[in-house]
């Protein structure tokens, strides 16, 4: 899918040198990956402390019947 974007050129040249990118579509694709990457560990954040754990599980017993 193409799709035109603003830019400042400033920005996307500083990205692709320290990213070491041969081309701004790769330092943007690259942007997008770690900006959804970020989100998705920002979701799992409002996970902790939420999840309910079995008491009674124990787990050096479920180690010795393997």
């Amino acid at each position: 899918m193409a799709t035109t974007l603003v830019i400042d050129d400033k920005l996307i040249e500083e990205a692709r040198i320290i990213g070491k990118h041969k081309s701004p579509t790769e330092v943007v694709i690259e942007a997008l990956r770690e900006y959804i990457q970020y989100r998705k560990q920002l979701q799992i954040l409002t996970l902790f402390g939420t999840i309910d754990y079995d008491e009674t599980y124990d787990y050096k017993e479920q180690r010795q019947r393997q």
